[in-house]
């Protein structure tokens, strides 16, 4: 028989009496979170363990403290660990297209880009001054009159020639020559040179072609020594800038010798420079142009910056890199470019790090749900960590958005431990669809939702109060707060032996009851202010309950809750809404006559009624046909339904409740209208849990208590469910003064003896029940529908003779 459940059964309280500390100040603070013990070792066995593949996935519930716990301990992990490499991207002077990527050692490349710029600067004063010195003037002066004598000599041999083709010759300069004939020591004039005829202008003709191949040679002459000189003095002017430069290179390739990249770069850097020694000797200022157009003939040194993408001081340790907002190029970096006359250029500076790089050596953490939101992220997060490289592509570069000439970068190799922190469906999607998560993602955390409320679990949940109370500057509470708290907790998790682990539940709990005690001028939390801040949660949140409330005051929804009816059952529902829970009283009713075994189950042929529900209806088919119709048909037909249900009916908790309605039918003994029931049920008969349970009770008894609080109330609910009850204490009075019972049925029998108040009976061994049980009654019922049928189909056979003999 289902007994009436004690207060103690209702609600565990916690004895403030266990606590010896005046207020929370008192308590160490917790470093870690209470209740994780296996999702802290996952998160160290992920941390340390250096193969690949082994990143982690923090799951459980939004508000669990999972990315709290994450950056903590990695934080804790990484000090004293080797601090990662600098990275820093210059110039590739063979093809810009192409920047180099450096590693340095850590603070290294901070250094050397200072390094590079006062060696660029130096050769910006020195190189002007070497081209304006004595050494340099006297070699080029030597080189220059060297060929002023060649040319002179040319020049010389050319008027020899003339004179000796009787020709007069004038060199205007040093590739152009005007000769004229020569009669009588004279030269003459076209109009002259006109006039003459016969074999004297045949003469002069033949002496003119003559002396152009010779003047052609000499020419030509000229020219190649006007190449060789300036290649002389090319040479002169690399051999002057290479001296000046090496040796001032050479000072830093001493410092970087260990460096093989450094050192071709420093190669490549001053071959770039003897290259364009005349960028380092122009002087825009002395230029005879006007002041707003010098920029444009200011030569840039640009390409021999250096471009810091990974810094980090001496002393610090490895990163951990937390990336809130998670797209693509906030992951591996990006590539920025500048408007110039319309045209979008680009150059090795621009090159900006992303959150793979800032994280590398260290952990990158990310949260799942954002980085599966954000396109081509999650796919290029997996193509980097199987590569082990990170390489900056822009996306509008591959998709061909745009036709911008852009750069390729050198990939940086990876080295980092990534952390996914998300709910737990994330990571079962993932595991299921996605067959590269499994392999890249070998570790998983599993925070909990609860833990046992055990006596040393108590004190530290204390603990984590007082923790919580210090980091959010909060006023202290007192031991009848904290057991309050942990009475709120039990009930948050719907279980009495249990508690939350939920820690933003519990910072926001606090929080608000430090508003309620500070607008009291209070010095400490007292137990008041955690119930008012779980009354003005329910008062900011029910008015949909309110509305509902009302409609059944008013008659609009119908609910009995006096005398006894046949067929008719309140069942407990529970509705949850923009994160208010409430539960519900609903009509079911049930009515029975012959037919051929069959339970309409309304909700479900009008379309209102989910799976599970179905489900419901017809595992108390299958128990109504196994327990009275073994040795008989079953001739029942019956309906069931939600009255006044308009939406979809889902879960299968009302199923033990539509079975009571059907018994009370077919026994036609009436179900006490102050009595509601919740509960599934299985083939056996046996009364399974639910859940909403505490809520459910609830909203019976405010629905009771505002039609006749002076009445007798009560609720059944499964046995399996007591362990889950943490009832208001409203509740726990009416209970205390007897107007408000509450039963533990642990099967059917149980729960129809109770809303009856008549027993169910138990077959014996023959299968007969006790006459006058509820039992009994179904059964004779079921035998009268039974002996109905067949006098009926007897009837029809008899008839069908009848109208054969007749046509005979």
């Amino acid at each position: 028989m289902a007994s009436v459940l004690s207060i103690s059964q209702l609600y565990n309280k916690c004895d403030s009496s266990l606590f010896s500390f005046k207020t929370t100040d008192e308590l160490e603070p917790l470093e870690q979170p209470f209740g994780q013990k296996n999702a802290l070792e996952a998160i160290d066995f992920a941390a340390n363990i250096r193969q690949d593949g082994y990143n982690l996935f923090a799951m459980g519930a939004s508000g669990s403290g999972k990315h709290s716990t994450v950056m903590n301990f990695l934080q804790k992990k990484v000090k004293g660990q080797k601090v990662p490499s600098d990275w820093c991207y210059v110039n590739n002077f063979k093809d810009y297209r192409k920047p180099i990527a450096i590693e340095l050692l850590s603070g290294q490349a901070a250094k050397f880009k200072d390094e590079m710029y006062e060696l660029i600067e130096l050769l910006k004063e020195i190189l002007p001054s070497v081209f304006e010195g004595n050494t340099y003037r006297n070699e080029y002066d030597a080189i220059n009159q060297k060929y002023i004598d060649k040319e002179t000599e040319i020049f010389d041999n050319l008027q020899d020639e003339a004179r000796r083709h009787d020709i007069s010759m004038n060199a205007t300069s040093k590739n152009r020559v005007t000769f004229a004939p020569v009669i009588n020591k004279k030269a003459i004039t076209a109009t002259e040179y006109n006039a003459i005829g016969g074999e004297e202008k045949k003469k002069i003709e033949q002496k003119v072609n003559e002396f152009e191949k010779i003047v052609k040679d000499g020419l030509h002459n000229v020219n190649e020594l006007n190449k060789a000189q300036r290649k002389e003095f090319k040479a002169l002017e690399r051999k002057m800038t290479r001296e000046s430069v090496e040796s001032l290179i050479d000072e830093v390739r001493l410092k970087y010798k260990e460096s093989k990249k450094i050192i071709d770069y420093l190669d490549a850097l001053q071959d770039d420079v003897i290259k364009h020694v005349q960028d380092f000797l122009v002087k825009p200022d002395e230029m005879p142009v006007l002041p707003f157009m010098r920029e444009l003939y200011t030569p840039s040194f640009s390409r021999y910056g250096v471009n810091l993408f990974i810094t980090h001081d001496e002393n610090e340790t490895s990163a951990v890199v937390y990336e809130d907002n998670p797209i693509h190029q906030n992951l591996i970096g990006k590539i920025e470019h500048l408007s110039q006359v319309g045209t979008l250029v680009t150059d090795f500076s621009m090159i900006k790090p992303g959150a793979l790089h800032k994280a590398n050596g260290g952990y990158l953490v990310l949260d799942a749900r954002k980085l599966l939101m954000q396109p081509f992220a999650y796919e290029e997060l997996k193509r980097v960590l199987r590569s082990k490289e990170i390489r900056i592509e822009s996306l509008a570069q591959q998709y061909s958005f745009i036709s911008t000439t852009s750069l390729e970068p050198e990939p940086i190799p990876l080295d980092v431990k990534i952390v996914l922190i998300g709910e737990r469906i994330l990571y079962y999607l993932l595991h299921y669809y996605d067959p590269d998560f499994g392999e890249l993602f070998k570790v998983t955390a599993d925070f909990e939702d609860d833990m046992p409320r055990s006596g040393e679990n108590i004190h530290l949940y204390a603990q984590m109060i007082g923790t919580i109370a210090k980091r959010d500057d909060l006023l202290p509470l007192t031991p009848n707060a904290v057991a309050r708290v942990i009475e709120h907790s039990s009930r948050e998790v719907s279980h009495s032996a249990k508690f939350s682990t939920h820690l933003r539940t519990l910072s926001d709990l606090l929080k608000e009851a430090d508003y309620w005690a500070k607008k009291e001028n209070r010095s400490v939390i007292d137990k008041s202010d955690i119930n008012k801040v779980l009354q003005t949660r329910i008062e900011r949140l029910n008015r949909i309950q309110i509305r509902l409330y009302e409609q059944i005051d008013e008659g609009t929804i119908m609910i009995n809750l006096t005398g006894s009816v046949v067929g008719q059952i309140n069942a407990l529902s529970y509705i949850s809404m923009g994160g208010y829970n409430f539960g519900i009283a609903s009509k079911i009713t049930a009515r029975t006559r012959i037919g051929k075994g069959e339970i309409i189950d309304i909700e479900r042929k009008v379309e209102l009624g989910g799976p599970i529900h179905s489900k419901g209806v017809m595992i108390l088919t299958s128990y109504l046909g196994s327990t009275y119709a073994q040795n008989l048909p079953l001739s029942l037909s019956a309906s069931l339904v939600f009255e006044q249900s308009y939406t979809m009916v889902e879960g299968d908790s009302a199923s033990s409740t539509e079975l009571y309605a059907l018994l009370s039918s077919l026994s036609n003994m009436p179900i006490k209208q102050n009595i509601a029931v919740t509960g599934s049920v299985n083939q056996f008969g046996e009364i399974q849990p639910i859940g909403g349970v505490n809520e459910k009770i609830e909203g019976f008894f405010d629905i009771c208590m505002r039609k006749d609080s002076n009445a007798f109330y009560g609720v059944i609910i499964p046995e399996a469910n007591i362990k889950h009850l943490m009832l208001k204490a409203e509740v726990l009075e009416a209970v205390e003064k007897g107007s408000f019972a509450i039963y533990g049925a642990k099967t059917i029998n149980e729960g129809i003896s109770i809303l009856t108040g008549i027993e169910a009976g138990e077959a014996d061994e023959n299968g007969k029940f006790p006459p006058s049980s509820i039992n009994a009654m179904v059964v004779a019922r079921l035998e009268e529908f039974s002996k109905k049928t067949k006098e009926l189909y007897r009837k029809k056979s008899d008839d069908s003779d009848e109208e054969n003999k007749t046509e005979k």
